[in-house]
Formats: structure tokens, sequence, C-alpha cells
């Protein structure tokens, strides 16, 4: 992926406990997926590295940590300046617990999680991600390890373009901000 620096202002939202940062429409659709991306960059010129994830509206957007928001000196609410590049390298996926006891504990799945691409493990673990229903995620582990096993190394039937975290979506949709 070779798309040049993205440099652009936008305000910091608050949804919920956590604090994203929409891409603007324009910068968004000079990137080359809908889906997720991972990117480098500098927030008010402190580096980080993240996900973008979509919107559900054809947009992106990410989370900013409490470490990054204390680092440079803002909040919900405050417009920052963002400068962003798109990468390859991408970071790995923080694994669930409950999805990690399932793969270590069904015999030769957690061999094939490592073969995969980090790309494939960011999608299987946001499939698992996407729903509020304990029942639900319970049944897309076993599924997902079932599948892995069988050697399918993606998970099928799943949206990437549709916003997947719970904490901050509805229907597959951002959320409007609070702030």
């Amino acid at each position: 992926m070779k798309l040049g620096i993205l440099r652009f202002t936008a305000k910091l939202n608050r949804i919920g406990l956590w604090i994203v940062v929409r891409l603007p429409e324009r910068e968004s659709l000079q990137l080359a997926s809908r889906s997720i991306v991972m990117i480098k960059g500098k927030l008010n010129g402190i580096d980080f590295r993240t996900v973008l994830e979509p919107d559900g509206k054809g947009s992106h957007w990410c989370k900013i940590d409490e470490q990054l928001c204390n680092a440079a000196g803002v909040q919900a609410g405050d417009a920052v300046t963002l400068t962003i590049q798109p990468t390859d390298k991408w970071l790995e996926p923080a694994i669930p617990q409950d999805l990690n006891k399932t793969l270590m504990a069904v015999k030769g799945v957690y061999d094939v999680w490592k073969k995969i691409t980090p790309l494939a493990r960011w999608d299987w673990i946001r499939w698992i991600n996407a729903t509020r229903v304990p029942e639900t995620r319970k049944r897309r582990i076993e599924k997902a390890c079932s599948m892995l096993k069988s050697g399918k190394r993606r998970p099928c039937c799943f949206n990437r373009n549709l916003c997947c975290e719970p904490a901050v979506s509805k229907n597959g949709v951002l959320l409007e901000s609070e702030n």
C-alpha cells in the first residue's frame, strides 16, 4: 500500500467511555479500503499507530487512548491535527481472554491461529466482538475454532465495512458523539 501522507484537523469525540476521532470524508476516501486500515502517524506531533475502523457509512474512525490523549494534552471536544499514513505493518490485535482460552484448549487451533496473517486475526476478533449478546459471542468463538481447525483463514459472512465495536456502534454504524 503506497498511499501518501494525509494531514487534517478533526475534533475528538466522546462516545460512551471512549474518545474517538472521525476522519473527514475527503481523507477517508483517499484510503484504499472502506474496511480496517493500519496507520502510523502523529496526533498533535505525538507518534502513534492504530487501526482505522469503518464507521458503517463509508468513512473511518479510530479510538484515541488515554495515554495518547495525556501525551498530546488533549481531551474530548478538542480539535487535533493528525498526520497519518497507511502501513502494511500490522500490529498484533489483543486477543480477548475468552477467545485465547478456547484457542489454547482446542487441540491444534492455536497453531493455525499463529499461521494466519495479523489482518486475518483482526477479522476474527472483530467478528467475535461484534455482538453484545454473551451467548452469541460464545457461539462465535466455538465456530471460529471449528472453522480455523477446518482450514478457514477468515470468518465467512462478515461485512468488513461495518463498525463492529458494540461500545460505540449500533447496527454496524458508529454512534454520534456526546459532546
